[in-house]
């Protein structure tokens, strides 16, 4: 397993990294974000190393969580995470979101997440199609994409729960809106109260009328450290000493 670290969340927890797929702090924002319930039905698209499905089984998880990627190399470090992890609430899918599966459950979910590629093709220097630049530009999807592929699993009222950065914003919304997801809340994060943000949140819900509350903005760093939030965001599901 050359190249391969797995990553404790908790102690039944753990998760494949790599180079080609790794993780940062934005999925952990999008899994709290994402309001999650114990009943939901969900999908992770481009879940990558299964991140956000992996946090989700920290505390209270889902009923079933299809976790779809389109690359192999993904889905093989998540089912190696699978494999060193006590849970069994996940159902890893090698799948092209564009076209979905034999099987997907369309019109069945309660919940869709995504962390896409947030820059767009052509973004940067992209001689060589890598890992990387599938996940960091719009080679393989867009947004608009992983809009459609929601707005087909969702069922009536489901949500869509998505992050992305700031200057992508009117992008996300015209792609939400464009497929029968109305915006509903929104959230900026900033890595200190002097910073303007670098990421936002954004959940969308199918078939429902127009109106979007702007959350307060979530900061990453206080004066002391991480902000209280955010420690309390990554330490969610963990046993307390």
């Amino acid at each position: 397993m050359s190249g391969y670290s797995f990553e404790k969340l908790t102690d039944d927890i753990y998760v494949c990294a790599s180079s080609d797929h790794r993780f940062g702090t934005d999925a952990f924002l999008l899994a709290y974000f994402s309001g999650y319930r114990r009943k939901d039905k969900v999908c992770d698209l481009g879940t990558g190393c299964g991140i956000i499905p992996l946090i989700m089984q920290k505390k209270e998880p889902p009923q079933v969580t299809y976790a779809v990627d389109i690359q192999e190399g993904a889905i093989e470090q998540l089912r190696l995470g699978l494999e060193h992890s006590k849970t069994t609430g996940i159902v890893p899918v090698c799948a092209d979101l564009k076209v979905l599966w034999d099987g997907a459950p369309i019109g069945q979910l309660d919940l869709v997440t995504c962390n896409p590629p947030y820059k767009v093709a052509g973004a940067g220097y992209q001689s060589e199609i890598t890992a990387q630049k599938i996940a960091r530009h719009e080679i393989m999807c867009n947004i608009d994409d992983v809009c459609a592929a929601a707005e087909k699993l969702l069922k009536f009222g489901g949500r869509l729960c998505v992050c992305n950065r700031p200057e992508r914003l009117s992008d996300v919304i015209f792609a939400m809106k464009n497929h029968n997801i109305e915006p509903k809340r929104v959230r900026f994060v900033s890595k200190n109260a002097d910073e303007a943000p670098w990421l936002f949140l954004i959940e969308g819900k199918k078939g429902s009328k127009p109106f979007m509350r702007v959350e307060p903005q979530l900061y990453i760093r206080s004066s002391d450290g991480f902000s209280e939030e955010l420690q309390m965001i990554y330490s969610v599901g963990k046993e307390q000493p």
